[in-house]
Order: C-alpha cells, then structure tokens, then sequence
C-alpha cells in the first residue's frame, strides 16, 4: 500500500500536468491528433483527386485523315484504303492509282499488262485541291522545256525538279500543280513549300500524280517513285 507522501507526490504531477496519475503527457506529433488526423485526411483526399480518372469524358481529336472537301470525281482503282503521309505533301491521304499495271480508263493498253490494262507510270494520290506540296528532297527547278519535258497530261503548269539519288540523278515530276511557289534554276531545301494540288488536265478530280524519271529521261523510262514518295501510315 503505497504511503501518504508518495500519493501526495502523484497528485502535485497530475495537478502540475493536466493528466491522470497513470497517464503521460504526449509528446511529438501525436500531441495534435486532431491536427495529424485532418492532415492525413486532407493527404489521402489529394491523392485520391490525382490518382482518380476524371468522370468527364477526354474530348474526341479531330480526324487529320480525312478530306476536308471529297472530290465526287474521285476513282479508286487500288484496294489499298490506308491513309499515308509524305514529305511531299500536307495531311493524310488515299492512293488513288499505282504505278504499273491498273485498270484504269486513262490509259491505252500496254503489252507489259494483262488484258486490256493500261500502265501508270507515276502514283496518283486523291488530295483536295489546294493541298501543300513541299519539296521532300533537296532538288533543282527544272524548265518545263527541258528534256524530257512532259506533255499536256500533266496539266499547265508542272513542277519539275532534279534530285540527287543514291544511285544517280533523277527528276522528279509533280502532275496537276496549280499554283507554284519556285521558278526555274532555283535551288530548294527539303520542306519547303512547291506548289498547290489542283485539277489541272485531270479529268478525275485533284490529286498529285508523282512520277521519276532517270535524269532527262522521257515517259517510258519512268521507274517506281515509292521509294522517293516515301508514303508511311
């Protein structure tokens, strides 16, 4: 049984210190639980916003592959349905014909293709009209009078250029052009801005018609411009 003096003593430190003889003072953090409580609520509720998916739905991009204004003149006659880009042009588009060998009505039939198929010697890409064209590789201005200057198919007013290729020169023809942005013996950079798609002399709708040639070459010695055209999806 403890003594007088030493329950006297218990009750002068409960007096002194607010708490009952069996309890003690609190110390640290826990001294304001109500302060750490509101804190961790405060915490948890934070990191519940930012790890929580927002209820209001993400807003819908807009398509950049589609033909702000469709030409009804437009033929397919390819079963591709990709929409490629390229250095040559602005946006996303469809092939509309291939190189070589297609059924399309414009051209005459030709001994390399089966049956009465004509032969395409460029890729023709449906775009509307007034679409950017660039330069997709450093290149010279052709004259539209130089060698192997190409005929009234390929509209008023083409765009010839001369390009280094890793086995030689070649020129580049861009078909169907409507207004041109550089003049003969000019020098130009990669991306920058040719011309603008038109319907020049084609009779199905805008599009680019992109052909290579060997350097001087004329139209039978066109080769396959896929490798330059460079269309990725």
């Amino acid at each position: 049984m403890a003594s007088p003096r030493w329950v006297a003593w218990l009750l002068l430190v409960s007096v002194a210190t607010g708490c009952a003889p069996d309890e003690r003072p609190a110390e640290g953090p826990s001294a304001r639980p109500e302060t750490s409580t509101q804190s961790s609520t405060q915490s948890s509720t934070q990191s519940s916003t930012r790890s929580a998916p927002s209820s209001a739905p993400a807003p819908t991009p807009k398509p950049t592959h589609r033909e702000r204004r469709p030409d009804p003149r437009w033929q397919f006659y390819t079963a591709d349905e990709h929409w490629y880009r390229s250095p040559w042009y602005a946006g996303a588009h469809r092939m509309m014909i291939g190189f070589g060998c297609n059924t399309a009505p414009w051209y005459s039939h030709d001994v390399r293709c089966p049956g009465v198929q004509g032969f395409h010697h460029g890729i023709d890409v449906a775009m509307s009209c007034g679409t950017v064209l660039f330069a997709g590789l450093p290149a010279e201005v052709l004259p539209l009078e130089a060698p192997g200057a190409p005929g009234s198919a390929y509209g008023v007013n083409p765009v010839r250029l001369r390009i280094d290729g890793p086995d030689g020169l070649y020129d580049v023809l861009l078909g169907h052009t409507g207004e041109v942005f550089v003049r003969p013996g000019e020098q130009v950079r990669a991306g920058q801005r040719l011309a603008l798609a038109s319907d020049s002399a084609a009779p199905d709708g805008c599009h680019l018609h992109f052909e290579v040639r060997p350097a001087g070459g004329d139209v039978s010695t066109a080769v396959d411009p896929a490798r330059w055209l460079a269309l990725a999806r």
